[in-house]
């Protein structure tokens, strides 16, 4: 379960306070896959990260009784000075899990090579997607947050990726931001449509995806 509680995130641009959403409240159900809709400014990937706590609201606050997962692929959960076995190790360490399976899991995942125990600084964007993404998959939790990162390398490890999230999400939740209306259909069934500052849950994903085409198509 997760319930947002009055929540409100706004940024100033200019002289003028902009409001991204005021006073949210809705509560998620739980062991659903949700695609997260709306246009490009609409607020998807900041709900998401203060959903994740990667930012902080306004006000209001997120209540839930079950683990959550950083956005996956989110590149400010690994330390730049770290190498990938180092953020890897940490990880463990922060959430408990064993270290060395982490790091098996996570090592063979992303397919680095000897760049796995390199600094961070030194990766590609690529190459830093990728070792997010695989220490997401590597730590259980009880629901995965996506922002359109399932694409994180060639065809082959775009596959890959996928079928390591399908199989997750089999006994867990999910929230997923993506444009891709194909991989929303793929991996979700249900929806949330962000629109003017207002969040609406559809227990029919096929009724969310016409109504987000309809207003932004």
């Amino acid at each position: 379960m997760i319930r947002l509680e009055n929540l409100t995130k706004s940024y100033i641009v200019g002289q003028q306070r902009k409001y991204i959403f005021q006073g949210l409240n809705i509560e998620l159900p739980t062991g659903k896959a949700l695609a997260l809709l709306g246009r490009n400014g609409a607020g998807k990937s900041t709900l998401l990260n203060i959903i994740s706590g990667a930012i902080p609201a306004d006000s209001g606050r997120v209540v839930t009784d079950g683990t959550m997962s950083w956005p996956v692929g989110f590149g400010g959960s690994l330390n730049r000075e770290m190498t990938g076995q180092q953020n890897v190790r940490f990880v463990a360490r922060v959430y408990g899990v064993d270290t060395a399976t982490l790091e098996a899991f996570v090592r063979d995942f992303a397919e680095l090579g000897e760049h796995f125990y390199t600094p961070i600084r030194t990766y590609s964007a690529g190459m830093k997607a990728r070792l997010g993404f695989g220490l997401s998959m590597g730590v259980p939790f009880d629901t995965y947050l996506i922002d359109e990162t399932t694409a994180v390398g060639d065809a082959r490890f775009t596959r890959k990726s996928r079928s390591v999230f399908r199989e997750r999400v089999k006994s867990a939740s999910a929230i997923m931001v993506s444009h891709q209306m194909k991989m929303v259909r793929n991996f979700c069934d249900s929806g949330l449509l962000m629109h003017e500052g207002q969040l609406t849950y559809f227990d029919d994903l096929d009724e969310a995806i016409a109504l987000h085409l309809k207003l932004n198509g």
